[in-house]
């Protein structure tokens, strides 16, 4: 079947809603535990969220935004490390990623991805971001204790969406047009066999 022609910028408004916010891990368990018995202030707590201005630190205990940081063009997806300490940026229109130090809400230098980067996730260990790279079909590897690129890893067509398993052995890809999805192999950045699932897969979640 024939998908009907849906340009990047409409698409994007649908990740945008799916992916434009996140929290610091901390912060989630910040916001879940109760106090305790005579605790001092809460400590801070912060989601983050990409638009047209770049991206929008908010203190969720104050519920006021701060000052918005620059990041590339068009920021589709935004992911955070385990450890709370940075995160990272998928920038579509600039093929870049930005990672942010959120201690200072800095941008950091922008790291080369591959054509259209969209989604992006990390490997619970934190030592791996994975972004997909919607136009030239592929997922580029990211170290994050130096922030640099590593080559390629080929996916399929328009490649929509991306999880890791918990174990962080597996990621998965979903290829909108190649109505696939790809496992990579974390430990050698190889694609294993791609998994035939239908027409037009965008989203993909993994149970714990």
């Amino acid at each position: 079947m024939q998908l009907p022609a849906l340009s990047p910028r409409r698409l994007a408004g649908a990740a945008a809603i799916a992916c434009a916010a996140a929290l610091t891990p901390a912060a989630a368990l910040a916001a879940a535990a109760p106090p305790a018995a005579g605790a001092a202030t809460a400590r801070p707590v912060t989601a983050y969220v990409t638009s047209s201005a770049g991206v929008t630190p908010i203190n969720t205990i104050t519920t006021t935004a701060l000052k918005a940081i620059t990041v590339g063009s068009f920021p589709s997806a935004i992911a955070i490390t385990p450890n709370g300490k940075t995160a990272y940026v998928a920038n579509t229109d600039s093929n870049t990623v930005t990672p942010i130090r959120t201690a200072t809400n800095t941008a950091l230098k922008a790291i080369k991805a591959g054509i259209g980067p969209w989604a992006i996730a990390i490997t619970p260990d934190g030592k791996t971001a994975y972004v997909t790279n919607r136009h030239s079909g592929t997922v580029t590897p990211i170290r994050t204790a130096t922030n640099t690129a590593l080559k390629a890893i080929k996916a399929g067509s328009l490649p929509s969406a991306i999880v890791i398993t918990p174990d962080g052995k597996t990621a998965y890809v979903a290829n909108l047009i190649s109505g696939t999805v790809t496992p990579i192999r974390t430990a050698t950045n190889t694609a294993l066999k791609a998994i035939n699932v239908g027409s037009g897969p965008f989203a993909v979640a993994i149970t714990p």
